[in-house]
């Protein structure tokens, strides 16, 4: 009877849990705290947290054999970040984009962010692959995120905290924006009113996912699985003959993957593959790219103001990292902050979009770079 106790005692987590994992423990319940109280993108981050949560109470249900390792094999084969894109692709509106294509000016302008923080990594003694799986952070994008560091080797070693680091910056846009927007703006830049888009007819938008995977994935073939799989999403919004698809990807099988991805993501964070000085080295780039990602954006923001003779509000700049609608919402937020009646949401939705399309083409630079097919 004394042996029975005994081994149950050994097997609780009094007993095999160290100092680390109650870290990771109350680092999963600050996350929880963010997202049900404070409402930071909570269909992100309660996944993420209760799998944080998860695996520090019982490590093995990531190792091999455990439920969520096959979760976790799932994102190392780039299935799971690719159907997110498919989802992306139902529920956006590329209308925007497609009414003023200048706005890929801005998308393609604040993945300046990425390139930058890849050679800010490799100052920091990061190999090639490690600081280009690192940099992508700074898209603001946790699929790609996911799936360059997956193609890249990096789902042993630096996924997890990676993965986190992206999702967590995606959903502290609405923190970490505004005060970047608001000191590279004059008031009167804010205050710009944009014109109404002009109407985009339906043969445009159904071209439009079909023209850009053509280009794009002549050019970059590596950026297929996200290309391809986010205009096929569109394409199915768009064509009007696919109802119940669309509603398929947008919906049911977009929540389920979210759960399936955000558990994973979060189970990739136990005490012994999180608390490392790498893990800090890589939230603190993560976050420095970000800055400079929206810097990037809305100075070009202020360059297109300048060349139209102020007929383009740099705020919409910032919406051009990849953080779909969240970027586009917070130039919304701060344009109504000096004037209610300022409606820039359309039109940083165009540069938002684009910036979707942006980093899966970064990523695909990073494969191609590495010759990683």
């Amino acid at each position: 009877m004394l042996e029975v106790f005994q081994n149950l005692l050994s097997q609780t987590g009094f007993v095999t849990l160290d100092w680390k994992n109650y870290v990771m423990i109350l680092i999963a319940f600050i996350f929880m705290y963010l997202a049900i109280v404070k409402g930071f993108e909570p269909l992100l981050l309660v996944p993420i947290a209760f799998g944080m949560f998860l695996v520090n109470m019982f490590p093995s249900i990531i190792q091999e054999g455990g439920l969520l390792y096959y979760f976790y094999k799932l994102d190392e084969w780039s299935i799971l970040p690719s159907l997110i894109f498919m989802g992306v692709g139902a529920m956006t509106d590329f209308g925007p984009l497609i009414a003023y294509p200048p706005s890929f000016i801005l998308g393609a302008a604040a993945q300046f962010g990425i390139y930058a923080a890849y050679f800010i990594a490799i100052l920091m003694g990061f190999s090639g692959k490690e600081a280009a799986a690192i940099s992508i952070i700074g898209g603001a994008d946790g699929p790609t995120s996911i799936f360059l560091a997956g193609k890249l080797g990096m789902g042993g070693t630096l996924m997890g905290p990676i993965a986190v680091a992206a999702y967590s910056y995606m959903s502290l846009v609405p923190v970490i924006q505004p005060p970047v927007m608001k000191l590279l703006t004059t008031k009167k830049e804010r205050l710009i009113k944009m014109p109404q888009l002009r109407k985009v007819t339906k043969m445009e938008k159904i071209l439009f996912p079909i023209v850009v995977t053509l280009v794009v994935c002549m050019i970059l073939p590596t950026t297929a699985p996200l290309v391809g799989m986010l205009m096929l999403g569109n394409l199915f919004r768009e064509c009007g003959v696919v109802k119940q698809l669309t509603e398929t990807a947008s919906n049911a099988l977009m929540y389920i993957v979210v759960i399936l991805l955000g558990t994973s993501v979060g189970a990739s964070t136990s005490a012994e593959a999180f608390l490392k000085i790498s893990t800090l080295k890589i939230t603190a780039l993560g976050l420095i790219a970000f800055v400079i990602a929206t810097t990037a954006g809305t100075l070009f923001g202020k360059l297109m103001c300048a060349v139209t003779h102020g007929k383009v509000n740099p705020l919409i700049g910032s919406a051009g990292v990849s953080a779909v609608p969240m970027a586009a919402r917070v130039s919304q937020k701060v344009a109504s902050q000096y004037d209610p009646t300022n409606f820039l949401l359309m039109n940083a939705m165009g540069p938002n979009v684009a910036g979707v399309i942006g980093t899966a083409v970064a990523a695909g630079s990073f494969l191609a770079i590495f010759n990683v097919k």
